[in-house]
């Protein structure tokens, strides 16, 4: 069978699990040692010195605009209405004329940096001496689900690993208890789970789905009756796991799904209190706009983010919505006002925690769409506006970036990068180079070829690091 069909996702083997106990981990280190397999989650060197520990990565399901957002184009706002020639139109190749279209919002100057940022994010804004805006981003495809794909694997025609399991693959665990990489989201984005799996990596090194809500991972508790009963229990499986595991040794999709138990274990044990905010102040509830009980919304999805970021786990990815009611505002721009106010606070408000706790002088964060929208649109009267790759707007925070600074330009309208391009790939090389890791260098031999998360591409963009 393929590789997909053995390796379980953790929340299923969460589900098939009879519980954990305190024989688990000893357990599975003795099969593990008889076996002769090594522990694929445990720590390594990066390739050089590393400016950041861990990431937590914001991603914008449905493409924001950078015209309305981080991107400010004065000569589009006067410029309104007029028809421009186009040679490419959702994704159609041909000659078109389109009307530009007014950003909804105004620019205003922020910071000691001036940074320019729109009415949408006024809680962002606060935070723009933190950031460096990278205005000259550019995708491979206009479609959701390919760019998607792309922004988190380098791959948008086919499934690779995602950045989060390339992360995990290249530095393993800082804590053992947790899963290295955890994916929060309360809805499936396009592109569904590759966004977070491991594909031809070891299964031990993909995303635990985490959904928002009154239980966030499933089955977490003790599900046998008393911790005797679960012992015995364990015991059994072992014995099971040793006989099945002798008879085919050197096997690492085995290796990984009996790691993952252990994983499993100490999730039990220390998940259920990374999810219990009644400790966290009155002041940090108010600072993330989180009523106190509550565990929806993104403010509950950032608050939860550096619970995990400080005991250990390595990369977390919040999603904000899913493939439907997301950025993708084909018919009216004004959809992306409840859309923002859902994340705005939340992550001006991580931020802050992270800098005034110390955390983010090793934390990166990124903030990111899958691509922009279109300056301009086939009907003048148009509310809203269309996928746009050719151009778009995310930023860098944190461990090892230079702060209060813009880097790339796009042109006068916004339509096409017109400085400093920063592909897909080179943003992902720019991370890893961030962790200490050397894009070229983070491979892993599949079917006869050495793969990497930037395919056979990619830059670190080097003015940007401090």
């Amino acid at each position: 069978m393929s590789h997909r069909q053995f390796d379980p996702t953790r929340r299923n083997v969460l589900r098939s699990m009879v519980g954990g106990s305190v024989l688990l981990p000893s357990i599975v280190s003795a099969l593990a040692a008889e076996s002769g397999s090594t522990d694929p989650l445990a720590p390594r060197l990066s390739h050089q010195a590393a400016k950041a520990k861990r990431v937590i990565f914001l991603f914008m399901s449905g493409g924001v605009s950078h015209v309305d957002s981080w991107d400010p184009k004065p000569k589009l706002f006067a410029d309104a209405g007029k028809t421009i020639p186009v040679n490419e139109f959702q994704g159609r190749k041909g000659s078109f004329n389109m009307f530009l279209k007014r950003p909804q919002w105004e620019f205003q100057p922020h910071g000691q940096s001036g940074t320019e940022v729109s009415g949408l994010f006024p809680h962002m804004a606060e935070c723009v001496d933190d950031l460096c805006v990278i205005r000259s981003m550019k995708s491979d495809h206009t479609n959701h689900y390919e760019a998607t794909l792309g922004i988190h694997t380098g791959s948008f025609t086919f499934a690779r690993p995602s950045i989060g399991a390339w992360v995990s693959y290249g530095l393993g665990t800082m804590n053992r208890n947790l899963p290295s990489f955890v994916v929060i989201a309360p809805q499936t984005p396009y592109a569904g789970g590759q966004v977070w799996g491991s594909d031809f990596l070891p299964g031990s090194h993909q995303g635990t789905l985490v959904v928002p809500g009154p239980e966030p991972v499933a089955n977490i508790q003790r599900r046998a009756g008393t911790s005797r009963l679960q012992e015995l229990e364990l015991e059994q499986m072992a014995r099971l796991n040793q006989r099945h595991q002798a008879s085919r040794a050197g096997d690492p999709q085995l290796a990984a799904r009996i790691k993952s138990f252990e994983t499993a274990f100490g999730m039990q044990a220390e998940m259920p209190e990374v999810f219990d905010l009644t400790h966290e102040t009155d002041e940090t509830l108010q600072l993330y706009g989180l009523e106190r009980g509550s565990t929806r919304g993104f403010a509950w999805q950032c608050l939860v983010a550096r619970r995990l970021a400080e005991r250990g786990v390595r990369f977390v990815e919040l999603i904000d919505v899913g493939s439907s009611n997301n950025w993708d505002a084909h018919g009216d721009m004004l959809t992306h006002s409840p859309l923002a106010k859902n994340v705005d606070q939340p992550v001006s408000a991580l931020l802050k925690d992270l800098k005034r706790r110390g955390m983010l002088d090793d934390t990166l964060v990124v903030w990111t769409t899958e691509f922009g929208r279109t300056p301009f649109n086939s009907a003048a009267d148009a509310r809203g506006r269309e996928h746009h790759h050719w151009v778009f707007s995310s930023w860098l925070a944190g461990a090892g970036v230079k702060p209060g600074m813009t880097y790339g330009e796009s042109d006068e309208y916004g339509i096409d990068v017109a400085r400093d391009v920063v592909h897909v790939h080179d943003f992902h090389a720019t991370i890893l180079h961030l962790l200490g890791m050397e894009h070229t260098k983070l491979t892993y031999r599949n079917s006869g070829r050495d793969y990497r998360l930037t395919d056979v591409h990619g830059q670190v963009v080097a003015p940007i690091l401090a």
